[in-house]
């Protein structure tokens, strides 16, 4: 992850609950002009992988 996305994903952590739904309806609004290839059978893996690390960091952190 690029400096400049982390920075982006800090500053919507500080947003209020109705901004990041306002973001979020610009975002996916742009996103369907966006032409994205397909994902390899890696990609998703490797994917689906930081997501259940995130995961167990949030929940170790709850225990």
């Amino acid at each position: 992850m690029t400096a400049l996305v982390q920075e982006l994903l800090d500053t919507f952590d500080r947003l209020t609950d109705s901004e990041r739904l306002d973001l979020l309806s610009g975002i996916l609004k742009r996103m369907v002009y966006l032409d994205f290839p397909p994902l390899s059978d890696e990609d998703l893996v490797l994917n689906a992988e930081e997501l259940f690390l995130e995961l167990d960091q949030q929940e170790a952190m709850y225990e």
